[in-house]
């Protein structure tokens, strides 16, 4: 079976790529506009497409997706740092056979060393630490790595995990290097990918330029990437209108801002993607949303296709805690979602059921709840925020927004500075292994202390399952359960759009994740 789907993901690769083949130049440095100034450069200690669209590209992985194939899934996985792979019998080893000749940037070489150190640094196993593991909890069914041989590495599994090709394949998953400190790698990280890092300065712009001795010849083309931080959104378009830069922060516009865009640069050429982000709502669970029944009446308050009309022109998504279909491959079918509560069209009798239970708690028209809305002070969170203000007055909430930079809002969450939040779930991954134990499982950062033993037992109970269809059943059971308790509500899964000037070549924008499209090594610039 690996070695079919590793065969059928080097030909979808070969046939995305295959219309430019001729035509490909090299040379020329890339400019491209950044929403803000992440709190580092070090993608495993991050959360955000502001560390991984700069830094993909620094690095490679075990493995990934194609980076030509627009919906990631188990099947478009492809070598990277690791040549093939095998699985034993019991599905409970993972066996990589790595590359020979691999360089870090420093000029030491790569070895199944690397890969060992890289799983023991998200294991919590090594001296030095990360400041903030994100990605722990994807790896929770590693019992350890071994290091077999020089170009050789095991992943010893507790039980057998098909789907974690898919997180090995993430953007999120960069190897890195054992002689470099994770300080270091916060500051001037270190790769084997087709770009080195050259600076980071906040607020001004962070630089990358070509690895001369990359392994994969005559990549990458460009000469250099130079993302230059702009937050205002209006400032960036116009710096882009303007011929300053070749491409807009990806998936960062609005539906609308993208006509305007077309309409002044009508040779632009776009992309509308859903992004595998959902706006969503946290609850602290503390008085009153310790209680199961003001939760519900939040999520009942909703009018998600206001939502999606007024911020996507009607193109946005509406789903439960899996990316909804066709472009998301586990979300629930739409006969299912409509039996959850708040998922009814009806939304008058969802908001007359959610005042009955405001009312049954003690509020009313004249005893409101006053709270502070927390939301990180970016326009699309922004923007879904004084939505979910109006909203919430329809059933007795009075919200008041409270904005946070990027530096710190992950952190506020963490230390439950809160009381309520709108916030973004931006999957790594279209995969329940990937969203359900990071974002629901006892002891994940759903920030806000969620815990059911028997999501627990339906999670690890998915993740076991060879057979991908009864995979499905099990993920979808969990999805309704997570909605039925009101679990960080999702209220509209995005769509972004992308634009870049025609002298960008080869790109691809993916429809299911925003993470895992960044290495870069094959856009040219046809100038």
């Amino acid at each position: 079976m690996r070695g079919r789907l590793l065969l059928l993901g080097v030909a979808f690769l070969s046939l995305a790529a295959a219309p430019e083949a001729s035509a490909q130049k090299s040379g020329g440095v890339l400019r491209i506009t950044h929403r803000d100034s992440p709190a580092s450069m070090s993608i495993h200690e991050e959360g955000t497409i502001s560390v991984v669209l700069p830094m993909m590209g620094v690095f490679n992985n075990l493995v990934m997706f194609d980076q030509h194939v627009r919906q990631n899934s188990l099947e478009g996985v492809v070598p990277d740092l690791a040549e093939k792979w095998t699985w034993s019998e019991d599905g409970k080893k993972l066996t990589f056979v790595l590359r020979q000749g691999v360089s870090w940037h420093d000029g030491k070489p790569f070895t199944a060393a690397d890969v060992k150190c890289t799983w023991d640094l998200l294991a919590d196993r090594t001296e030095d630490t990360l400041k903030v593991n994100f990605r722990k909890g994807w790896y929770a069914n590693v019992e350890s790595v071994s290091a077999t041989g020089t170009y050789e590495v095991v992943f010893n599994l507790k039980a057998p995990q098909p789907g974690i090709l898919s997180l090995l394949a993430s953007g999120f998953s960069p190897v890195y290097p054992c002689h470099v400190s994770p300080q270091q790698m916060r500051r001037a990280p270190i790769g084997t990918g087709p770009f080195k890092f050259v600076e980071y300065k906040g607020n001004q712009g962070i630089k990358v330029t070509r690895n001369a001795s990359y392994w994969k010849p005559g990549r990458p083309y460009l000469d250099g990437i130079e993302y230059t931080i702009i937050p205002n959104r209006s400032t960036a378009i116009l710096a882009f209108v303007a011929g300053n830069f070749d491409m807009i922060f990806p998936y960062e516009l609005t539906v609308p801002l993208v006509a305007d865009v077309q309409k002044q640069m009508p040779t632009v050429i776009c992309d509308i993607s859903p992004m595998n982000v959902a706006a969503n709502i946290l609850m602290n669970p503390v008085p009153p949303f310790d209680n199961l029944d003001v939760r519900r009446a939040v999520a009942m308050a909703l009018d998600r296709k206001s939502f999606v009309d007024i911020l996507t022109q009607g193109k946005g998504d509406v789903g439960g805690a899996m990316q909804p279909l066709p472009e998301g491959r586990w979300g629930l079918p739409e006969a299912m979602l409509r039996d959850l509560p708040g998922y009814d069209p009806d939304i008058a009798k969802n908001r007359d059921k959610a005042r009955a239970i405001m009312a049954a708690n003690g509020y009313g028209p004249d005893k409101r709840l006053k709270l502070k809305l927390s939301t990180r002070n970016l326009p699309t969170y922004r923007d879904a925020s004084v939505i979910l203000t109006s909203q919430l007055k329809e059933i007795f909430i009075d919200a008041e927004l409270d904005l946070v930079e990027t530096a710190i809002w992950v952190p506020k969450l963490i230390r439950r500075e809160y009381q309520m939040a709108l916030s973004q779930v931006g999957n790594g991954v279209d995969d329940p292994d990937q969203n359900y134990p990071e974002n629901y499982a006892c002891g994940s950062r759903t920030y806000m202390d969620y815990c059911n033993k028997e999501i627990d037992a339906l999670i690890a109970a998915q993740s076991a399952e060879r057979d991908q269809e009864k995979r499905k059943l099990i993920a979808w059971e969990i999805d309704r359960k997570l909605t039925a308790d009101a679990v960080r509500p999702m209220i509209y899964y995005l769509r972004g759009g992308t634009c870049w000037r025609p002298e960008v070549k080869n790109l691809t924008v993916m429809v299911n994740s925003i993470f895992n499209g960044w290495r870069m090594e094959d856009v040219w610039l046809d100038r």
